[in-house]
């Protein structure tokens, strides 16, 4: 059997229904809503507006985000009949892992914003129902914590690439040690996207010292604090009860100690320590080189949206491709993901695995999505938004969800097996 095989196997989509609709004869509804349009609603009324907008929001005026959701529209599923059905297999193997549904959680950071469990409670529904959780290299809670948490269960790690090759390599092998299955080095944030709903509320998170766990528990980063800035530290000319309440917050939070910290100003040098260093616009394939001498573990490149760049990452000995735009974060008015998928799965031609990211909502968007090529799909805002509204439990609900609807749809169009669900379960919309 392969490693980290999960008890999920007994999941049942109809028990999943009958423990909804029985729940409703004594009038309890659903905690977590199944459409998205009001998950995301109910999410926006209990965050702030800060953090919603943080999560929520898209670069320029959103038309990506716009795009990710409309582009599924291109696609129509072509339901079979009077195929045996009773029976419905919807696991994968990935890099040694067993897994009991095709998906994972995408890597999203600074998970406070949402919850204060943060990624401790992600974590633990993830192990719960067997989700491999993609620890974010902006994550609330260290890596080493949420691995703890989650036994044998399968997680990866996102890597921002650093200034520092020196902390590449710390993070690396912290999440070796940790028990990682693969390293999703992340390529569409060198840069930060111009995302206007967060400019016009004038926030950042990482200015607070919010998303940046993994940097202060991490020994190189540690030492990288003492060194010298190179670049001049950010200017504010005004004295507000806002900075107030934001230093006093950083200092409070910060490991140390209040008092401590406003003596040292530690926590003041880290943020800028990561503000200055946390992403290398000089990236480049041949840097990928370094990487393999850091880790034995397969490396997985995300953001891939051209045939030529996967194609690339196979000549430069990549493991596997995660076809992305960041959900629309990045840049206004890119190609959607799932239009990106068909090419590229060409191109590939089952050589590594393809991911796909970006506007998954449903079961039927993963069915899409494989159809056309991906081995599995990462989901992302809307499991942030579970966590908002009901913490580990609101996520585990959302998983079960989403396995549910996925395993209902697969049936429903004549599909038992993942290896069923082939391009000819689709045909191209007429509009």
């Amino acid at each position: 059997m392969s490693k980290n095989a999960h008890p999920t196997s007994n999941f049942s989509p109809s028990d999943r229904q009958k423990e909804i609709y029985i729940g409703g004869l004594s009038g309890q509804l659903p905690k977590i809503p199944m459409d998205f349009a009001r998950l995301e609603r109910k999410a926006k009324e209990r965050l702030s507006t800060r953090a919603f907008t943080y999560i929520a929001g898209g670069a320029g005026i959103e038309t990506t985000v716009k795009n990710n959701r409309s582009a599924f529209d291109d696609w129509q599923i072509v339901p079979r009949m009077l195929r045996d059905v009773s029976q419905r297999d919807t696991s994968i193997e990935l890099f040694g892992d067993h897994l009991r549904t095709p998906f994972l959680s995408c890597p999203i950071g600074v998970l406070e914003l949402a919850h204060p469990k943060a990624d401790l409670a992600l974590a633990k529904a993830n192990a719960a129902l067997g989700v491999p959780m993609i620890f974010s290299n902006q994550a609330s809670v260290a890596m080493e914590t949420c691995a703890a948490a989650m036994g044998n269960s399968p997680r990866w790690f996102q890597l921002y690439w650093s200034k520092s090759n020196d902390l590449v390599g710390s993070l690396v092998r912290r999440a070796e040690a940790c028990g990682c299955s693969a390293i999703t080095v992340t390529l569409d944030t060198t840069l930060l996207g111009w995302r206007i709903q967060d400019l016009d509320l004038a926030y950042l998170p990482f200015l607070e010292g919010k998303g940046i766990a993994q940097y202060i528990s991490d020994p190189v980063f540690q030492k990288l604090i003492d060194e010298p800035e190179t670049e001049p530290a950010p200017a504010s000319n005004r004295l507000s009860w806002n900075l107030i309440r934001s230093i006093y917050q950083l200092m409070s939070s910060y490991p140390g100690g209040f008092f401590q910290n406003l003596r040292t100003r530690r926590p003041l040098k880290a943020v800028r320590k990561f503000i200055n260093i946390y992403s290398r616009p000089s990236l480049t394939w041949d840097d990928l080189a370094f990487l393999r001498t850091q880790t034995k573990l397969p490396v997985v490149l995300k953001g891939v949206l051209h045939p030529d760049d996967a194609r690339k990452a196979i000549d430069y000995g990549m493991d596997g491709i995660i076809v992305s735009n960041h959900g629309g974060r990045q840049v206004d008015g890119s190609i959607a993901s799932i239009r990106a998928l068909p090419a590229i799965a060409e191109v590939v031609n089952q050589q590594i695995p393809i991911l796909l990211d970006s506007g998954i909502r449903g079961g039927a968007d993963m069915f899409k999505a494989l159809a056309l090529g991906a081995t599995a799909v990462c989901l992302g805002r809307p499991y942030v938004y579970a966590l908002a509204l009901g913490g580990e439990a609101g996520v585990m609900a959302f998983y079960k969800n989403m396995m549910a609807d996925f395993e209902l749809t697969m049936g429903l169009a004549g599909c038992r097996s993942i290896a069923e669900i082939n391009p000819n379960a689709l045909i191209k919309a007429h509009r």
